[in-house]
């Protein structure tokens, strides 16, 4: 389990201008920084699950490999030989992290790698009633799939203690954006105003997280650090203000015991927590969507909540 108490930021703000970024996992989030930081690295790469997707992003202007999972490929250990900034965002499994289990011995060996990035969740601090954790509290996973998290972050940090380089935990809360918030769900007719009553929850905006990955990487950061809004809130707050701003009529309550939910999503809501995110300000990042109520607005009044 890592020691969340030990972390540190360098003290001279870098330049990713330099920089050859590899991401396992283009995802939603990983995305997000591609975009944000075209034109101002020196190149950036990344894995997708599969060659149809591959074909898309390299369509878009991203330069995508495949990585299945399972399987390694001459093209991705290549790039991997030449990156200084690793980011990754492909999720454990009870096997652990499909990335060290394919790739290990060539991050190690990757002679001019210089930080990675891990992003992992807010999930691993468990049930904490409601109350407030920090960067300092020891997770506490619940779930299988929390402990898996914790511990993908131990390995990681132990590969870069024995390679001498920071490895910054990025512990994500609920992402949203363009193309994934609540005004789709309201399109689509999914929208649900479920109650527990002290249920809190935080959430990101995916442009803060692309945000908190550049300014990690830059300074060299190393350490636990929750990438998450300014203020949680019960969801069905969520859900009223952005029914009300794009003109629904007030959704009905649903008591959380009687709702018709999947056990994934039942999960969720087993465990509450208020999540703060102090470590932020030493990167020198400052919220552009400090609150829901902030990200919800700019969605619905630049159009952009459909997606890009």
């Amino acid at each position: 389990m890592p020691d969340s108490s030990q972390h540190d930021v360098s003290p001279e703000v870098g330049s990713l201008r330099d920089a050859r970024v590899f991401i396992f996992g283009l995802g939603f989030s990983s995305l997000a920084f591609v975009r944000r930081t075209a034109g101002r690295v020196a190149s950036i790469a990344g894995t997708v699950r599969t060659e149809e997707k591959a074909a898309r992003l390299r369509a878009a202007g991203i330069d995508a490999l495949v990585f299945d999972g399972h399987h390694a490929t001459g093209s991705v250990r290549e790039a991997l030989g030449t990156a200084t900034h690793l980011v990754q965002s492909v999720a454990p499994g009870d096997a652990g992290d499909p990335v060290l289990a394919i790739f290990e011995s060539d991050i190690r060996a990757a002679p001019d790698l210089s930080w990675i990035g891990y992003l992992s969740t807010v999930g691993v601090y468990g049930d904490h009633g409601g109350g407030w954790v920090d960067e300092t509290t020891m997770p506490r996973p619940g779930s299988r799939r929390a402990l898996n998290r914790v511990e993908a972050e131990a390995s990681w940090t132990a590969l870069g203690a024995e390679r001498g380089i920071p490895v910054a935990l990025l512990r994500l809360a609920g992402i949203y954006g363009p193309g994934r918030n609540t005004f789709v769900n309201l399109e689509e007719g999914s929208a649900r105003r479920l109650v527990k009553p002290g249920q809190i929850f935080n959430r990101i905006h995916v442009d803060d997280i692309a945000a908190v990955i550049e300014a990690a990487a830059t300074r060299g950061a190393s350490g636990v650090f929750n990438v998450t809004d300014d203020e949680p809130a019960p969801p069905q707050d969520v859900v009223a203000f952005a029914a009300s701003l794009a003109g629904y009529a007030p959704l009905p309550d649903i008591p959380f015991e009687t709702a018709d939910l999947s056990p994934m999503a039942r999960s969720f809501y087993a465990e509450n927590k208020r999540v703060g995110n102090g470590r932020l300000a030493e990167l020198g990042v400052t919220l552009r969507y400090p609150t829901y109520r902030d990200a919800l607005t700019a969605l619905w009044q630049s159009g952009a909540w459909r997606g890009r």
